[in-house]
């Protein structure tokens, strides 16, 4: 069985994230596809994202009718800051016979090595690196396994979306309908609130 691993923030999860998984499941011959939100990322300790309920809503919106795809809390659940080695380690014990691979974006990935206990999850993933338009992935030396998507690279973040919200201009077309709808409804990322 061939499982991907999608960790992140989602804050908001956008059309980006969601023809990564796709890039993926179809590159790499995926089954299944967990998005895994961070309670709090340890590279943005003042980073003050969302609530976790909305982040949570917003990822099950855009995910809503996709069987392949599922919602994982389990670093939300754990609390504090969200280490990947930790929830590797939760994967590999439920798939043992598995072959899980980490997806990354570019602009984290030479970040990797830095990470708690890279080594470790360098032996435990294999490492997909998702790109942005126009740059090159970043090479991480051996012990890392990694290789890069090449399908349906999208320049847009989500720190994009939320700049947008504060400056009161439309995201239709960079995340689905349904998360629009609730970003718009539940008031999120208006001038003034921290994200």
């Amino acid at each position: 069985m061939k499982i991907g691993l999608f960790g992140g923030s989602f804050d908001p999860v956008h059309f980006g994230h969601l023809l990564a998984a796709q890039a993926a499941r179809e590159e790499l011959g995926l089954e299944r596809i967990f998005f895994i939100l961070a309670a709090q990322s340890p590279f943005k300790p003042e980073s003050q994202p969302a609530p976790v309920a909305e982040r949570l809503r917003l990822l099950r919106l855009a995910l809503a009718g996709d069987a392949t795809a599922e919602v994982d809390d389990q670093e939300i659940r754990r609390g504090g800051v969200s280490y990947t080695i930790d929830t590797v380690r939760a994967y590999r014990k439920s798939f043992p016979e598995a072959q899980l691979f980490y997806l990354v974006g570019a602009d984290q990935a030479g970040q990797v090595p830095q990470w708690r206990e890279a080594g470790e999850l360098a032996r435990l993933v294999e490492f997909v690196v998702v790109p942005r338009p126009g740059e090159a992935a970043p090479r991480l030396a051996a012990p890392f396994r990694v290789r890069a998507l090449r399908g349906f690279p999208l320049g847009v973040s989500s720190s994009e979306i939320r700049a947008r919200c504060r400056a009161g201009l439309p995201i239709a077309h960079l995340t689905p309908p349904a998360v629009v709808e609730a970003v718009r409804n539940n008031r999120l990322y208006l001038p003034g609130q921290m994200s």
